[in-house]
């Protein structure tokens, strides 16, 4: 998966196409990753004990990594990701504009 926490991507596909935003988490065992603000569902939930709330609770849902793609700020556009050896480290370059991801 060549999509990591903080980047910067572009939703490609679904409900929330076109719209940017920052990943704050990827999962890379099931290939899905948490967007910032969007993938938010309403959750009615009951009581249980004395620690969980009761009502409404929006609850942020992963999204598949193929609806999103890398965000290139070179050429301000969907990027697919390279790589390229950068003295010594494996660096993630866009494939388009050749900038560092």
């Amino acid at each position: 998966m060549k999509i990591r926490k903080g980047d910067d991507v572009l939703v490609i596909a679904g409900k929330f196409r076109g719209e940017r935003a920052k990943v704050e988490e990827a999962l890379p065992q099931s290939n899905k990753v948490i967007l910032d603000g969007l993938n938010i569902a309403k959750r009615h939930t009951k009581q249980t004990g004395a620690t969980m709330q009761a009502g409404i609770i929006d609850k942020v849902l992963p999204m598949h990594v193929s609806n999103v793609a890398l965000w290139c700020a070179g050429h301000k556009g969907p990027a697919k990701a390279g790589y390229k050896d950068s003295d010594g480290t494996k660096v993630r370059v866009c494939r388009k504009c050749g900038e560092m991801l």
